[in-house]
């Protein structure tokens, strides 16, 4: 689980990431980056995997679990590079439903370098 510093909870923090349209792509996985930070605030993260990538919910939030963890020890080995952004979402789709956390943890860290 994050820590609650770095969660992205409310709606509006949501579309105001969305309409930045400034994404990356990779692996199944989308990094869709907020607006620059000018202040000293953590970076807020959010996770989204949505209904149209599979009907069961069982399989959703597993995809979610990996995403989180593979964020949560980025960020604990390294969290200077990430508070360039206000705002990060990562989304999951269909691709990468079947993948183990190996192959999901290096699709993140790639977006990471991406946008850093």
């Amino acid at each position: 689980m994050l820590q609650k510093q770095y969660r992205l909870k409310n709606k509006y923090a949501f579309t105001a990431t969305y309409r930045t349209k400034n994404f990356r792509h990779k692996g199944g996985i989308t990094l869709n980056v907020g607006k620059e930070n000018k202040s000293e605030q953590p970076v807020k993260i959010g996770f989204v995997v949505s209904k149209k990538t599979h009907k069961r919910a069982v399989k959703r939030n597993r995809l979610k679990r990996l995403m989180r963890e593979s964020v949560r020890l980025y960020l604990k080995e390294d969290d200077l590079t990430l508070n360039r952004y206000m705002s990060l979402i990562f989304t999951g789709h269909s691709s990468a439903l079947g993948k183990d956390f190996k192959e999901i943890n290096e699709a993140i860290r790639q977006l990471i370098k991406e946008v850093s």
